[in-house]
C-alpha cells in the first residue's frame, strides 16, 4: 500500500490528534485529563502504524500511553486527597457527606485519620467537634486551601448548618518559619 491509497483512511485520525490534544488541555478535571491522555497516546500509536514505523508505534503505545498514564493515575491517586485528622473519632455520615460534596468542585477525595500513627504523612488539617452536639470546625494549615474551600459554594452551605471553617497556623518549622514561608 502507498501512502495515496491510505490517504482517506489517515486523513480523518491524523485530525484527531490535535482534536484530542485541544481536549487533553481543555480539561479542568484531573481523572478527564487521564483518560484523554490515554486517547491521545492511542491515536497516536495509530497512526504511526498505518504510516508503516510499528517499532515507533510499539514505543508509544507502551511507553507514552501505557506508562505515562499509568504514573499519572499513581500521581493523581496520592496528590488529590485531604487529609484531616478526627481526633475524637469520625463524625456521623452527615458531616462526611456534606464534606464530600463540598470538596466536589476540586475533585478532591476526604481521607479522615482518626488515630495518627508515627511517621503518618502530613496532614492538611483537623476536623474538630465544635462546642454543639454534631457539629464540627474545619481548621486548615495551608491558607491557600482556606482560601480555595472557603471560596466554593460548599463553604456557604457548610457554615450555614453551624459548621466552621478556620485557618490554624502550624507549629513553626526550622529557622523559625512556618511550612507556609518556603523560598
Amino acid at each position: 500500500m502507498t501512502l495515496s491509497i491510505e490517504a482517506p483512511l489517515l486523513i480523518p485520525i491524523t485530525a484527531l490528534l490535535p482534536l484530542t490534544a485541544l481536549l487533553l488541555v481543555g480539561q479542568a478535571n484531573p481523572y478527564q485529563t487521564l483518560v484523554m491522555r490515554g486517547i491521545l497516546g492511542a491515536v497516536a500509536a495509530l497512526i504511526y502504524a498505518l504510516l508503516g514505523a510499528a517499532d515507533v508505534a510499539l514505543t508509544e503505545a507502551l511507553v507514552g500511553t501505557l506508562l505515562s498514564t499509568t504514573l499519572y493515575a499513581v500521581a493523581l491517586r496520592s496528590s488529590m486527597v485531604l487529609r484531616l485528622a478526627a481526633p475524637r473519632g469520625l463524625p456521623p455520615e452527615s458531616v462526611i457527606l456534606r464534606l464530600r460534596a463540598w470538596l466536589e468542585p476540586l475533585h478532591l477525595r476526604l481521607e479522615l485519620i482518626p488515630e495518627l500513627q508515627p511517621g503518618e504523612p502530613a496532614l492538611h488539617g483537623v476536623l474538630a467537634p465544635a462546642d454543639a452536639p454534631d457539629l464540627y470546625i474545619l481548621q486548615l494549615h495551608r491558607a491557600l486551601l482556606h482560601e480555595r474551600l472557603a471560596a466554593l459554594p460548599g463553604a456557604d452551605l457548610w457554615q450555614g448548618e453551624g459548621h466552621g471553617l478556620e485557618l490554624v497556623q502550624q507549629a513553626t518549622g526550622v529557622g523559625g518559619r512556618t511550612p507556609e514561608a518556603r523560598p
